[in-house]
């Protein structure tokens, strides 16, 4: 019996060391007591585990021989009570030639071969830790990942496979004819466990397509052959080697399936060189690390030999980390000596230093004796002129026989022990006397005892050496080495998001992914660089993006990222480790990755006790951390990747029935909490399967996180609601709660992808129809308005006008006062599109003087409709168009007191580029405009706003230039221009321009202004645009005449400007062509001409004469006077 694996089967296998420490035998196993157990640090749930294990080998008996074959495929752990789900790799075994075997050959005889066979085929399977599942006849049906998964299955199950081959292949028939096996090899998710038959036939079964591709396989193998899937490949790397045998059709597959034969074992020396090749990622946030090892490797260079133990969780990346470090030493004098420990030979003496030597040597063990004794000598003369003296010894090791070159060994074992670590140590201080070596042992987690041993001997040796030796474990394994002075341990941490980031830009080739989508990846990884890589090859082999050369972007919405093949296994150990009480595990995680003792306790059937008892183990074990004090005790996963696999190993039948529980509890329980995180209680209905009755939590929940600006939350809680719909019954009651979704959801759509995004115009067109099947006019004014901003701001003239005049009707025949007030909204902006600027302030000034908040401002998802807050801006660009400067300050900040008060972070961007940068811009202050630009750009970048951000970067871009950084200023407005009409955005681009052209009127480069007005022009017209109408002409006429056009052209331009802005009573426009006339004028000898118009125009002004436009004017009047 060994201690080790009896405990690893009670899933105690993290205490192994102190069992071994304690030189604990089977024969002393059954004299321990409970405080011997505490004596050896197992805390009370292990201890019971312990002596219930003691108790039952007492009882139990060893097998006879008739019971052998039975008992061959009897499973080492204990059986599940229940099925679950999990990734499973499945072997199918068959007898080659099973039907001629039984022609003409007595029964008994065929027992006897088929039973020898039978046990062969067990042996090899249970060697590897896999389960019989099934003696089919001349066949085996075998298991690896269950009952209890371990990190790699697909690796053992091809190594059982690879010795059930040759271990048959050395059985014969009586007459002496070798028998054969073939061996077929899949993996992939399955329901496993499950009881099914009755009496005799009574057995576990696997349901998934995983056995019938196993069995398909297995018949495309030849004889002695292995052949696997493509499943099972891509799980394993290099760890053998292969022959593709391409894609075959198999019967029962609606498609070709790729295939692949194992030749044998592959060449990579480690376990991570055979997943990742000598190709690997840069190493990400260890520099202080690698660091650390190089300054040891200094030392040990000066003969004061160096050990460092480099500790961490799998994953974390030790072993990327000594890659590192033999990359960084490739160039520089020194002897690497490698040694892996491997979970398959724990207990195989000093197995990861016969791999070395045998590498180093080159045995190969097809080669005859003499030759292999040849390469051993040659390679012990690198080290030392005495080669007689190791070479018997190390032969022996090797199981090299030694012929008459050296007589036989009559040691005894402690000796032959002795001599063997002598020669050992020898060998690597012979080698360190000719050049530093770095001694590398990876994974001792996994070492033998006598490799311990040898390890501790070479800690006391190599002080005085040029020799550094890197010691690389888990953190089960707790290393005896800490107190020389010589060692140095270093335990790696998780990284941080910012060196997350960076290992997701290394495997996307610096390719962005959406943030949410590496919000994600972060979010379940954990700062675990193996979890970080292999979820974002995941994500990028999902289908769920789309590349567009320089970044990803999502082709739909994104669901929760799926646990990739390559790390199930492992976190399924992990959970299977801790059986007793894996199902507390499970319905922890069906809470979620953080969770409650006063939830869990009443969903759970356990009592108090056994519920403490078992949540005791699972923070032993570190599968789950405490929080909080009591009575108020709570708990987290240590990674959300554990969380998933414990939640999706649960059958969805079971898993259904806890979140029913959890959704029940929380409301009875804990109605706070129900209503502050209404998405709790939609989200354990939806996993329920009763999404209807999770619609309304989603509503609720999308209000919730649109009142507080989380768009992105509250855009995804709505899109479930919108989903779950679906599964309620056509009728009123659906189509209202549909409305209430479609309503709600168009504020934070417009947040995040802009007013012109095709979802948001799908919204509050199925809303606004919505509003007359129901006949909800409260309804309406939401509805109408939004469906207005959607086609003002794609400049579609014609629907803007067709809505207004629906509003206005609607309105009169309602009487509905909040409604009449969304009905001027819509008649001021259309209007002020059409250039009629006394219009829009008259429509402006109505909804003003009538708005009262206590009855006409909306909900807070619904601000983005609320009349006075889009008045007050708007109404601020059009009084400092009419000529009222003052005025158009004085709303403007009426405007941000209104915004402050209602405090939603649309509305306020809304304010600061209408209602603020834009008064500045037109009015010359560019101060205050580089303040409004760099507000909106930072409120954007915290709550992803991107319509808005790209505003205030055109903006903070024609602040630049007006600073003095024209170039950068320029490039910055042309990105933002050219991104914002890759929106569809018509409203205020020809402003922008606008803005563009007359930058480029400053700086003296005609043609660029004219291309940027040309454009203006045209998107104007096409969109049936007159805002800027009067401006656009000026700032023709001014570019025109830089590029020195003729006179009377110059003119004609000014003078449409000027003809415009006085049609449209816009008197800063008509100010603006007017100083530019008399300019013209003044030049052609015109004063009088010059002197009257400006006179006349500049005279009308009552205020604002500190502004930028009035001051020019009032220096252009003093200048002509003089002349």
């Amino acid at each position: 019996m060994n201690i080790a694996e009896w405990l690893h089967g009670l899933g105690l296998e993290r205490y192994a060391q102190a069992f071994h420490d304690a030189e604990v035998t089977p024969e002393v196993l059954p004299e321990l007591t409970e405080d011997d157990l505490r004596e050896l640090g197992l805390p009370l749930g292990p201890r019971k585990t312990v002596l219930k294990a003691i108790h039952a080998l007492a009882l139990s008996s060893g097998p006879t021989p008739v019971e052998v074959r039975a008992s061959a495929g009897q499973p080492k752990f204990p059986l599940p009570s229940e099925a679950d789900r999990r990734q499973l790799t499945v072997m199918f075994v068959d007898l080659v030639g099973s039907t001629a075997l039984s022609s003409g050959r007595d029964p008994e005889e065929l027992r006897d071969l088929i039973q020898a066979y039978h046990n062969t085929v067990a042996s090899e399977i249970t060697r590897f830790e896999g389960h019989v599942a099934k003696f089919l006849g001349d066949g085996v049906l075998a298991y690896f990942g269950w009952p209890r998964a371990h990190e790699d299955e697909a690796e053992r199950a091809v190594r059982a496979g690879l010795r059930i081959s040759k271990a048959v292949a050395a059985l014969t028939e009586p007459t002496g004819a070798a028998l054969a096996a073939r061996v077929g090899i899949a993996t992939g998710l399955v329901v496993v466990g499950e009881l099914i038959g009755e009496g005799e036939a009574r057995e576990r079964s696997v349901i998934g397509e995983t056995p019938n591709l196993a069995a398909r396989l297995q018949g495309l193998a030849e004889p002695g052959g292995v052949v696997i899937a493509d499943s099972t490949r891509r799980l394993i790397g290099d760890a053998f080697i292969y022959h593709d045998l391409g894609t075959v059709p198999l019967k029962g597959f609606p498609g070709p399936v790729q295939a692949w034969l194992v030749m044998g074992e592959g060449a990579a020396e480690s376990r991570f060189d055979a997943q990742h090749g000598m190709s690997t990622t840069a190493l990400v946030g260890r520099d202080q690390e690698l660091a650390l090892l190089l300054d040891r490797w200094e030392q040990a260079n000066g003969r004061e030999g160096q050990i460092v133990l480099l500790g961490g969780e799998p994953g974390i990346g030790k072993s990327h980390l000594v890659r590192a470090l033999r990359d960084r030493l490739a160039g520089v004098p020194h002897t690497r000596l490698s040694h892996f420990c491997s979970p398959f030979h724990t207990n195989s003496a000093l197995y990861p230093i016969v791999g070395l030597l045998e590498r180093a040597a080159r045995i190969r063990r097809e080669d005859p004796s003499k030759e292999q004794l040849d390469n051993l000598e040659a390679m012990l003369t690198l080290a030392t002129d005495d080669v007689r003296a190791s070479a018997p010894v190390l032969a022996d090791l090797l199981a090299i026989p030694t012929g008459e070159r050296y007589s036989p060994l009559e040691l005894s074992p402690h000796q032959k022990k002795e001599r063997t670590f002598q020669a050992l140590l020898e060998q690597i201080k012979g080698l360190a006397a000719k050049q530093p070596v770095l001694a590398i042992y990876e994974d001792v987690h996994w070492a033998d005892p006598t490799t311990l041993e040898l390890i501790d001997r070479a800690v006391d040796e190599v002080q005085r050496h040029s020799i550094l030796m890197i010691v690389t474990f888990r953190p089960e394994f707790v290393p005896r080495w800490t107190a020389h002075g010589h060692v140095a341990a270093l335990f790696l941490s998780r990284l941080g998001r910012r060196q997350g980031t960076a290992v997701v830009d290394r495997i996307t080739g610096g390719k962005l992914l959406p943030q949410e989508v590496l919000d994600q990846i972060l979010a379940k990884t954990d700062g675990v660089p193996l979890f970080v890589e292999e979820l974002t090859k995941t994500v990028l082999e999902s289908g769920l993006l789309r590349d567009r050369g320089s970044r990803y972007e999502l082709i739909g919405p994104l669901p929760p990222l799926a646990i990739p093949t390559t790390l199930q296994d492992s976190l399924m150990a992990r959970l299977d480790r801790l059986a007793p009480v894996k199902e507390v595990a499970q319905i922890a995680a069906c809470i979620g990755r953080e969770f409650g003792h006063n939830l869990l306790k009443a969903i759970t059937p356990l009592g108090e006790d056994a519920l403490q008892l078992a949540i005791n183990e699972l923070l032993d074990a570190e599968l789950i951390f405490r929080r909080g004090v009591p009575p108020d005790i709570g708990y987290s996963f240590k990674h959300a990747l554990v969380q998933d696999i414990a939640h999706e190993s649960l059958l969805k039948s079971k898993r259904q029935q806890i979140h029913t529980r959890i959704a029940a509890a929380l409301k009875e329980h804990y109605p706070a909490r129900a209503e502050m995180e209404p998405e709790t209680i939609a989200l354990h209905l939806a996993e329920a399967g009763l999404a209807a009755n999770a619609v309304g939590y989603w509503l609720q929940a999308g209000r919730n996180a649109a009142g507080r600006s989380a768009n992105l939350e509250a855009i995804t809680h709505l899109s479930r609601g919108l989903e779950a719909l679906k599964a309620c019954p056509e009728g009123p009651e659906r189509d209202r709660h549909e409305l209430a979704l479609q309503t709600a959801i168009g504020g934070p759509l417009i947040a995040i992808h802009g007013y012109t995004a095709p979802q948001l115009g799908t919204a509050f067109s199925r809303a606004h129809a919505l509003c007359y099947e129901l006949d909800d006019t409260n309804a309406l004014f939401a509805t109408l308005s939004g469906k207005y901003i959607f086609h003002f701001v794609r400049g579609d003239y014609g629907a803007m006008q067709s809505l207004a005049a629906e509003a206005r009707l609607a309105a009169e025949r309602t009487k509905d006062m909040a409604l009449e007030l969304g009905a001027h909204r819509l008649a001021a902006l259309t209007a002020m599109h059409a250039g009629d600027f006394l219009t829009a302030r008259a429509e402006f000034e109505t909804i003003l003087s009538r708005y009262d908040p206590d009855a006409h401002r909306p909900a807070p998802v619904h601000y983005v409709h609320d009349p006075k807050a889009s008045a007050l801006p708007y109404m601020a660009i059009v009084l400092w168009i009419l000529g009222y400067p003052d005025q158009a300050l004085r709303t403007s900040r009426a405007a941000f007191e209104y915004a402050a008060e209602l405090n939603q972070t649309n509305l306020t961007a809304h304010v600061a580029v209408y209602g603020g940068a834009g008064p500045a811009e037109l009015m010359g202050d560019v101060a205050a405009a580089r303040a409004h630009a760099d507000a909106i750009v930072d409120l954007a970048d915290q709550h992803s706003l991107n319509y808005w951000r790209l505003s205030g970067l055109i903006l903070r871009g024609w602040a630049m230039a007006q600073e003095g950084d024209a170039e950068g200023g320029l490039a910055l407005m042309r990105r933002g221009l050219n991104d914002r009409g890759g929106l569809g955005a018509s409203w205020y681009q020809v402003r922008y321009l606008c803005m563009l052209a007359s930058t480029c009127l400053q700086l003296g480069d005609g043609e660029k202004g004219l291309t940027a007005l040309a454009e203006a022009k045209d998107l104007a017209a096409c969109h049936d645009e007159h805002i800027w109408e009067a401006e656009i002409a000026c700032i023709g006429g001014e570019l025109r005449r830089i590029r020195g056009a003729p006179a009377d052209e110059v003119e004609a331009y000014l003078q449409t400007a000027l003809d415009v802005a006085r049609r449209q009573s816009a008197r800063s426009f008509e100010l603006r062509a007017a100083m530019s006339l008399a300019r013209l004028w003044r030049d052609e000898g015109r004063l009088v001409e010059a002197r009257a118009l400006l006179a006349s125009t500049y005279g009308w002004f009552t205020e604002g004469f500190e502004t930028s436009d009035l001051l020019a004017a009032k220096t252009l009047t003093a200048e002509l006077a003089k002349l």
